[in-house]
């Protein structure tokens, strides 16, 4: 018989990597470590029960997502409100995705109308805060409201612009759950209803519009002249 052996011990390791990085992701998602917080590896390998080197591994992957610093000391940290890589990541997506939305208008056929208005549906009717997940928006909201917006992009039809949005999208959803409660009394539904509309309606220079201005809302909320206590 050919082929590596299948080794439990290794499965096992990957197994517990994984976990690890899933608590370190959601426990950074939903607050609990805020802004700036350092991320000690030795406390958060004892707090879970687990080697440094599992810890570690774990940090660095989130490192690579943007969901953590690395500090020259060999120590990790969460991102600051006032990192410059938001409004980097903003800035790109004004650039990008006003664009991608006009060409999802002008070749998005009947069957994307119907997708954008299912999303939209779906979003609309989707809990915002669930209390067992804190004051954060809850999970099955965060994936409707990702949902809402690649949805309006599909009809471009061009793979590769959606694949870029995918990644900003990714890196930029940390600082868009900072940002709403930063901005409490924004009102997220309306910004989404008018979007909805101006895409179906075919009024690609207002859907445009109102996909910048609903993008510049985000980041404005993380500038350090909008800073306020969490």
């Amino acid at each position: 018989m050919t082929g590596t052996p299948h080794n439990p011990a290794s499965s096992g390791k990957q197994m517990l990597s994984e976990q690890v990085y899933a608590h370190l992701w959601d426990a950074i998602m939903r607050g609990d470590h805020a802004p700036g917080d350092a991320l000690k590896p030795q406390d958060l390998a004892r707090e879970q029960g687990v080697s440094l080197a599992v810890m570690r591994e774990a940090l660095v992957r989130l490192v690579g997502e943007g969901l953590a610093d690395r500090l020259p000391n060999r120590g990790f940290a969460v991102p600051s409100f006032s990192d410059r890589r938001w409004q980097e990541i903003a800035e790109a997506r004004r650039a990008i995705e006003p664009v991608v939305l006009r060409m999802s208008i002008e070749r998005g056929d009947v069957d994307w109308e119907a997708r954008v208005r299912a999303a939209h549906h779906r979003l609309m009717r989707t809990p915002a805060y669930v209390p067992e997940e804190g004051e954060h928006y809850s999970d099955a909201w965060s994936e409707a409201h990702r949902d809402f917006h690649r949805t309006l992009l599909e009809g471009c039809g061009n793979r590769a612009l959606l694949e870029t949005f995918d990644r900003l999208w990714t890196a930029s959803e940390l600082a868009r759950r900072w940002s709403s409660r930063r901005n409490p009394g924004r009102d997220d539904a309306k910004e989404h209803r008018q979007l909805e509309e101006a895409a179906l309606a075919r009024d690609a220079d207002t859907a445009a519009a109102l996909l910048t201005q609903h993008l510049t809302l985000t980041a404005t909320a993380l500038t350090d002249d909008s800073d306020q206590a969490t």
